[in-house]
């Protein structure tokens, strides 16, 4: 009797220590690097980013994000670059991934098209122009790690400029489908 005791007593030890070791090895990955695939595939848009994270229910991060093609005329189409940092906080049991909500400020610039028209003359006139503006905003989404690091998220986002210097756009969209991996 005392034998199996002991006996179960060391497998409960050794898993303990097992699983104790697990969550350390998350909770060491304090870093993670990643790339918006939908934004890449979708607008020609290379979006990467750093997130760190801070304890098991928040993080922080930015993101940063180039046009690689100035033709494009798709939505958001005017927006050349932005830099995105983001505060996250997670609502799951899960250590840092799950359901969350985040907060962002965006410095965004771009090329836009400016047309009017005088009604007494008919003449009508095109300048093109370039402008720099910030938004804050928010946005909901779900990250998901594997168990040796790789992170797959999606997320959906909404902001407004608060400077008024792009004339057709007052709004900003944030999200995608992003891929990564986490690191010490």
């Amino acid at each position: 009797m005392k034998t199996s005791f002991l006996f179960l007593l060391l497998i409960v030890s050794i898993s303990t220590l097992n699983a104790q070791e697990k969550n350390t090895d998350i909770k060491n990955k304090q870093n993670e690097l990643y790339i918006n695939m939908t934004n890449l595939i979708g607008y020609k848009w290379l979006d990467i980013g750093y997130e760190r994270i801070l304890n098991e229910e928040s993080s922080i991060g930015i993101g940063t994000l180039f046009s690689l093609d100035k033709d494009n005329q798709d939505l958001d189409s005017y927006r050349t670059f932005s830099i995105t940092p983001y505060y996250r906080h997670f609502f799951s049991k899960k250590y840092a991934r799950g359901f969350f909500i985040e907060g962002f400020a965006m410095v965004n610039s771009g090329e836009n098209e400016y047309y009017t028209f005088d009604n007494i003359t008919l003449d009508a006139s095109y300048e093109e122009y370039t402008y720099t503006d910030l938004a804050i905003g928010i946005s909901a989404g779900g990250k998901f790690v594997s168990k040796r690091g790789f992170l797959a998220e999606i997320y959906l986002g909404v902001g407004r400029n608060l400077l008024g210097n792009n004339i057709d756009s007052e709004i900003v969209g944030r999200g995608g489908i992003a891929i990564g991996f986490q690191f010490n």
